[in-house]
């Protein structure tokens, strides 16, 4: 009787290798391979951006409307003599016929400020409250609204610019608002006798705390 020949043990092994490698994949198996895929993607992109904010900070933390025209002009509090100058200077060049100072201990410093810079006194109003950027949206908001003004210019440093307008646009979504900010600064080659470092890192910082504490989306 004719008996087929046992196969010896290697021969079995291949086979069943064979035959796991045929195997179909599982979705387990090909959502673990994607979502590696993701994070390793994801990694990529954050440090990219990380790596864009240390490189060009001028580029990611400034934001400049261009020209434009307003119901308004807001100068917010701090930095010297900048921000109050770029506002001297957009509204001589017709950019809104009022201009709210706002900033506890220093809305009226400044009004001194644009009025030395040829600002009339009458196109001024003032906000002493604020002790911080997203207060100086809500109460400065709350003077406008009063004035039935719909639109306004926010004036600050540039690095500065994309929190303030953010915070505008956050507490009023309803108005307009755009950011024409003072470059005093701004080349590199003024930072350190400026402390200029020192400010954009901590905007970097400050930017996230906005994000997590009051939900103002810096992008």
């Amino acid at each position: 009787m004719y008996s087929r020949p046992a196969s010896d043990g290697k021969s079995g092994k291949r086979k069943a290798a064979g035959a796991k490698r045929q195997m179909p994949r599982t979705k387990a198996s090909v959502w673990k391979r994607w979502r590696a895929r993701i994070s390793l993607a994801a990694f990529a992109a954050l440090l990219s951006a990380s790596l864009a904010c240390w490189l060009f900070p001028q580029q990611v933390l400034t934001v400049d409307s261009g020209e434009t025209k307003a119901d308004a002009m807001v100068v917010l509090g701090g930095e010297g003599r900048e921000r109050c100058e770029r506002a001297a200077e957009l509204f001589k060049a017709g950019a809104a016929p009022l201009i709210v100072c706002t900033g506890y201990g220093d809305a009226g410093a400044n009004e001194g400020l644009l009025t030395n810079l040829g600002v009339p006194v009458m196109a001024i109003l003032r906000e002493p409250r604020a002790r911080s950027t997203a207060e100086n949206a809500r109460f400065t908001i709350a003077l406008l609204r009063a004035h039935h003004l719909r639109s306004a210019i926010i004036v600050t440093s540039w690095f500065h610019s994309r929190r303030a307008l953010a915070c505008f646009e956050h507490y009023a979504p309803d108005m307009r608002f755009y950011s024409r900010p003072s470059y005093a600064g701004y080349s590199r080659a003024q930072w350190n006798g400026k402390g200029m470092s020192g400010y954009v890192k901590a905007e970097y910082v400050k930017l996230l705390g906005y994000w997590l504490r009051y939900g103002v989306c810096p992008l």
